[in-house]
């Protein structure tokens, strides 16, 4: 038989009535359900978080027949009814000034239909409190209430400052009750991609628990290693028989191209689910995820912040600078960490800090090329002649390369005047990495820091750009600094490159090239 996929499916009872795929974690809901009260979940998207509330909704229901066979069917013995309140903030346009308030308010008409109350309140908070008070009343026990995509309004609308503070007004009324609700609450969840809304949008609900980093909720959400060994070993042998490799070797290229996400300082990995169901299902790798979609806020923020890629290769932070996502108008890395496009990569005990790095192959690549027509536009990166490229670096032929180089950078996209420098850097950064190379940009040595270093299997290129300054003098400081003396007892051949960055062509310019014999 085989196996269906729920790639994409965000209904527990449709995937388990429909005998799709399912990587039991009723265990840790039982923990979560049994020991908190007051939550919020951060995770990336695609990763199960609407899924997870489904989940959580048929167990509040009481619906035990789709959790036979289940870890869960063990461990609850009561199978209580609840009144759940479930809402997604999703599927709206929030650059309409009414779309929050009218969403909300569909959702609260459904509920008081549901519940009888008549005639509700005018403010969407207290709306909110008759119909938790009246399903307790009516049901006689105590109310779940579950929200996904808590802080999109917030995300959507990050280019519109205005707009964003209207739809913060209204979350803020629309949450300010629940603290008083304690009495009639069984449990709460909100989740979404990034923590933004905890301080600016549950400002009179501050006794939220922060699931996000708690290690005993890190495989909450994505695939384990260890779930993909148990529940789908010979998908991953039919995809190692059909890409002709090992099962090993199939499992490694999974795990680099998918794996690597951590959520707590015990780092304990997990595979993003959509990407590997994808390629199990379609029996390829492949770049499933970033080709999913950008959001449009993360374009918008890379395009105000102007942000220096240099700095993705050298990053550490501490948690509580991590958690203060509301702060990302000044710094995008703790947003970029909390949507999926960097990770935990290791824990610096001495100094209480995390190293940060992408987490696979799919997301460095994906970001790669976000990242490319902020440098250079489409139609020049379509038509550069990439399988030519890589072959004259492979075979040294400097002088081609450059050219192709140039050509590319003819014409600068957006308005850079400031910055132009790291601009190029930049783009050069983002051009060999893409390329699949080596490359070190600002490479700290003992005789000084060099603009950047290319390393292939057989050659090293050591480059100096000057700014609005002859690309002799850029060679010339290569040599007189040394710069390639940390190099000169690996046996790769040497290549001393020195070029110049017209401010006027808003280009580069010429360049020289020299080898080391």
């Amino acid at each position: 038989m085989v196996k269906k996929y729920p790639i994409g499916m965000q209904s527990f009872e449709a995937i388990r009535t429909g005998g799709y795929a399912y990587v039991d974690k009723t265990d840790i809901i039982f923990r979560l359900v049994n020991h908190t009260k007051y939550n919020i979940l951060s995770r990336p998207r695609r990763f199960g978080k609407s899924l997870l509330l489904s989940t959580l909704k048929a167990y509040f229901e009481g619906k035990k027949a789709l959790f036979e066979g289940l870890a869960i069917a063990k461990l609850e013995q009561d199978w209580i009814q609840y009144p759940v309140l479930h809402m997604s903030l999703n599927g709206v346009n929030y650059h309409e000034p009414s779309g929050l308030a009218e969403k909300i308010a569909w959702s609260l008409r459904q509920w008081e239909l549901e519940y009888g109350v008549e005639k509700p309140a005018q403010s969407l908070g207290v709306r909110l409190s008759e119909v938790v008070i009246r399903a307790k009343k009516q049901t006689g026990l105590p109310v779940v209430l579950l929200v996904d995509e808590y802080e999109k309004p917030i995300l959507d609308t990050i280019s519109d400052p205005e707009l964003q503070e209207v739809h913060r007004s209204v979350l803020n009324g629309f949450y300010s009750n629940i603290k008083d609700l304690d009495d009639q609450l069984r449990f709460v969840l909100f989740t979404g991609v990034t923590k933004i809304g905890k301080l600016s949008v549950f400002s009179a609900l501050n006794n939220l628990s922060e699931l996000t980093f708690d290690d005993r909720y890190a495989t909450l959400c994505g695939i384990s290693e260890q779930e993909i060994h148990d529940n789908f070993e010979q998908d991953v042998l039919a995809l190692a028989e059909k890409q002709s490799v090992s099962l090993d070797e199939t499992y490694a290229l999974l795990k680099k191209q998918y794996d690597g996400y951590h959520f707590s300082d015990e780092m304990l990995g997990v595979y993003n689910p959509f990407s590997l169901l994808n390629a199990l299902d379609k029996q390829k790798i492949g770049d499933y995820w970033f080709s999913s979609g950008t959001p449009s806020y993360l374009v918008e923020l890379f395009k105000r912040n102007r942000m220096n890629l240099l700095s993705l290769e050298d990053l550490h932070y501490s948690m509580a600078q991590l958690s203060d996502v509301d702060s990302f108008q000044r710094d995008v890395i703790p947003l970029l960490y909390q949507s999926g496009y960097l990770t935990l990569i290791e824990f610096e005990k001495r100094f209480g800090r995390y190293k940060l790095g992408f987490p696979n192959s799919e997301v460095e690549r994906g970001m790669m090329n976000f990242f490319i027509p902020f440098y250079c536009q489409t139609r020049q990166t379509t038509e550069f002649d990439i399988p030519n490229f890589v072959a004259d670096v492979e075979e040294a032929r400097v002088d081609a390369f450059m050219q192709r180089i140039s050509s590319l950078l003819a014409d600068t996209p957006y308005e850079i005047e400031r910055d132009l420098e790291v601009h190029f850097q930049n783009f050069f950064y983002l051009l060999f990495k893409l390329m699949g190379y080596y490359v070190r940009v600002e490479y700290q040595t003992n005789v000084g820091r060099i603009d950047m270093v290319i390393q292939t299997d057989k050659y090293i290129y050591v480059i100096e750009f000057k700014m609005g300054r002859s690309a002799k003098l850029a060679l010339n400081q290569i040599k007189k600094n040394g710069y390639a003396s940390p190099f000169m007892s690996d046996p790769r051949r040497k290549f001393l490159v020195g070029a110049n960055f017209s401010v006027k062509l808003r280009g580069m310019g010429k360049f020289v090239i020299e080898a080391v014999e």
